[in-house]
């Protein structure tokens, strides 16, 4: 429900009509944004919701009288998106998936660099664009290592309705499926299961798509776990001696939305800030989402376009500039 209001505001304020297509996983959201959206007051038409699937995609991709297009979704979808968007003449705004990895450094603060990751990865089950994934740790791994898995362990699983339940379900028994062969994989390509999630069951929701936090210690640069968007709870975890290695393999992945470096050391974190190739980074934060007034801006298979979402890109994508050349003179010249 949040996601299309990292677009719609600023294509309103900008004089646009604006159509949302919801996806059709989670429609019911969208349905109550629009009920409360009909009480602002907007003219018929200007703001609108069409539900559907792939044909309600490319109706919009086809359609003669839109003149650009807003994604978020997978990096599979981004690219048909954008290819169909792009031969039919419309500007197109496209984000991908993503990896987020995270480094920690020996000399960060253990105890909130293990809560504030813990969050990041397993907040809202994984199921974010910006959830960690991956984290990757220089020098001494065990105290993170440890800390981090007992975190998964214990972090309360359940429904959403529960205030004390931490997390709660994957979306669809398909993606529950997924998750899981992805585990698997991760197994049998050598990591070791730290914290293995897959056989969840919460009392009173024994047919619920429940998994528990999942940490994957020892994950290989050529394997899926590194190279794959999960969008689950599942946490790999890298070690390496030194924060070039880390950087490169954040550089490594296709991927390119976020990443972050937690650390007590300024020289490290600019060091970070200005070599590792991704759009949004973040120094001690588990999610760098910028706030409405800065783009939002990944790279690689994370964003296809050139201009983003949010802050004066989106102005920018939103409206058109026209340059008008004029002269007023009183006599004929050649003068200007």
């Amino acid at each position: 429900g949040m996601i299309p209001f990292w677009f719609m505001p600023y294509a309103l304020a900008c004089g646009n009509t604006y159509i949302v297509k919801p996806s059709e996983k989670v429609p019911l959201t969208m349905v109550r944004i629009f009920e409360l959206l009909e009480q602002v007051g907007f003219p018929k038409g200007v703001v609108n919701m069409v539900n559907g699937s792939k044909d309600a995609v490319d109706a919009i991709l086809e359609h003669p009288t839109i003149r650009a297009i807003s994604f978020v979704g997978s990096t599979p979808v981004a690219k048909h998106v954008y290819a169909q968007a792009a031969a039919n003449g419309k500007r197109a705004q496209v984000q991908g998936g993503a990896k987020n990895p995270i480094i920690v450094l020996s000399d960060a603060d253990m105890d909130m660099s293990t809560r504030i990751v813990a969050d990041s990865a397993f907040g809202n089950a994984g199921q974010r664009c910006l959830a960690a994934s991956l984290a990757i740790t220089v020098g001494e791994a065990s105290e993170f290592t440890e800390a981090i898995a007992e975190a998964a362990a214990t972090r309360v699983v359940g429904s959403g309705l529960d205030e004390a339940v931490e997390m709660g379900p994957v979306i669809t028994p398909e993606s529950k499926a997924r998750i899981q062969s992805l585990i698997q994989e991760g197994e049998s390509e050598g990591a070791k299961l730290l914290v293995d999630g897959r056989d969840a069951t919460v009392d009173g929701h024994e047919n619920g798509n429940f998994l528990r936090p999942t940490v994957l210690d020892g994950v290989p640069k050529d394997g899926e776990i590194f190279k794959t968007e999960i969008f689950g709870p599942v946490l790999g975890l890298m070690h390496v001696d030194t924060i070039e290695e880390a950087i490169e393999l954040v550089n490594t992945g296709s991927y390119g939305n976020m990443a972050s470096l937690f650390t007590s050391s300024g020289a490290a974190a600019r060091k970070f800030r200005y070599e590792a190739e991704v759009g949004n980074i973040g120094i001690n934060i588990g999610v760098a989402a910028p706030m409405a007034f800065f783009p939002f801006s990944g790279w690689g298979d994370s964003f296809f376009g050139t201009l983003h979402g949010q802050g004066r890109d989106a102005v920018d994508f939103f409206t058109q500039e026209k340059v008008i050349v004029e002269r007023w003179p009183k006599e004929w010249t050649r003068k200007f």
